[in-house]
């Protein structure tokens, strides 16, 4: 049997399952009342991982929860085209499917062997987890002119391998492997 977790334990990254759908965390706010007798509530921001809905939802403190089917697995990304994203499990080779509407915009960060975390419901691929960091080739970016740093800005754009448009210090040229936060979407580095 599942250990059951209280929704006055759930914290930000914490996986559950509420009415067999897993669920995670994203924030999580406790109020205590301050009349006697007041219930403790737990308000949290969660995001679906079926359907990638976020919205809030208020429990009490003594709801409880079961933990989700959920494995991950460590997998390569290969290609995408009309039917999805196709990664292959490093474990076993399986070729394991994820819709375009699954991948969001996670496709602007992979490139061919990319190697990811695959999250897994019930034995069904179910969304991804990148790395923190991706290196990527800049496909294009304008030249830096020197001294030009009047409008206080002392970034460019640049157009990456996979086609995702980030903001550069002008030192970098085109051709040059990135790294970027995949968070955030920003340049985190020379690779």
């Amino acid at each position: 049997m599942a250990a059951l977790i209280d929704a006055i334990s759930v914290k930000r990254r914490t996986l559950f399952e509420h009415e067999n759908v897993p669920f995670v965390c994203l924030e999580a706010d406790v109020s205590t009342p301050t009349a006697r007798g007041g219930q403790t509530l737990v308000r949290l921001k969660v995001r679906n991982l079926l359907t990638r809905a976020v919205f809030e939802k208020t429990f009490k403190a003594g709801d409880k929860f079961k933990e989700p089917d959920l494995s991950v697995i460590s997998a390569s990304y290969l290609y995408s085209d009309g039917e999805g994203s196709h990664f292959l499990d490093q474990e076993s080779f399986e070729t394991l499917t994820l819709s375009a509407e699954t991948m969001g915009d996670a496709l602007g960060y992979l490139v061919d062997g990319t190697i990811i975390e695959l999250q897994k419901y019930e034995g069904n691929p179910i969304g991804i987890e990148l790395p923190m960091f991706v290196e990527l080739v800049v496909a294009y970016t304008e030249p830096g002119v020197k001294g030009d740093t009047s409008s206080g800005s002392v970034t460019k754009p640049a157009k990456l391998e996979t086609g995702l448009d980030i903001k550069v210090p002008l030192f970098i040229k085109q051709g040059e492997k990135v790294k970027v936060a995949t968070e955030t979407g920003e340049f985190a580095g020379r690779a």
